[in-house]
């Protein structure tokens, strides 16, 4: 009976899963965000709908293709679900999320974090080199908002001085850099993700930035 517990805690734990669960809550998190942020816009339930998918799905789309794969959310309908079942909980709880604006930062904050380890991973499983999963962490991570700010006629918060994308490029160097310390898979996944989720939380309450390239006089 023992084994038995121990090899199903063993499948659960195992890095494939791992990696879905994360995609689950990165999507969550994400569609939670987007469609709070297109509430109010005059925009109605289908087009709030359409902005959550693009910012939960948008980056992870974009990965897949760069990796020559069929994007993920094509193969399974709980994606589609999981932004449905976000667009639900906005609407009926719309008068208290007006309210969440840190919470729902920290909604973001989170996503960025869950997003940036899973493109990562993909990329690693798929074989390719560290500096490519950095790439398609720092993709998966944050061009869903790209998508979304565009669509919403916004400068894409990746262009601006806030400190957004960068904080998926620190998670994604410090997941490498453990790593190659040989720390153990959960452990470099869940400092990857902190670190992101820290970096991003405390450059916005310190208003840190980055330079801005301004035109020559």
């Amino acid at each position: 009976m023992e084994s038995i517990v121990t090899f199903e805690w063993q499948a659960l734990l195992n890095a494939e899963n791992i990696v879905l669960l994360l995609d689950f809550l990165g999507t969550f998190a994400f569609a939670i965000s987007g469609i709070r942020l297109a509430s109010g816009q005059n925009i109605d339930l289908f087009g709030a709908y359409v902005i959550g998918m693009l910012t939960a799905v948008g980056g992870g789309t974009i990965r897949d293709l760069l990796l020559g794969l069929t994007p993920f959310w094509l193969t399974t309908p709980t994606y589609v679900l999981i932004t449905l079942v976000s667009l639900l909980i906005v609407v009926l709880f719309r008068p208290y999320l007006v309210k969440m604006n840190e919470q729902l930062f920290l909604y973001d904050a989170i996503g960025l974090g869950f997003f940036t380890v899973v493109g990562m991973e993909k990329a690693l499983l798929l074989g390719f080199p560290f500096w490519v999963a950095l790439f398609m962490g720092v993709t998966t991570g944050s061009f869903g908002g790209l998508l979304r700010d565009v669509c919403m006629n916004q400068v894409p918060l990746i262009f601006r001085k806030d400190i957004y994308a960068m904080a998926s490029v620190a998670g994604a160097v410090v997941y490498g850099l453990l790593d190659l310390a040989g720390v153990h898979h959960i452990a470099v996944q869940v400092a990857s993700v902190a670190v992101v989720i820290a970096t991003r939380i405390i450059c916005v309450k310190y208003h840190i930035s980055l330079p801005v390239l301004k035109a020559s006089e």
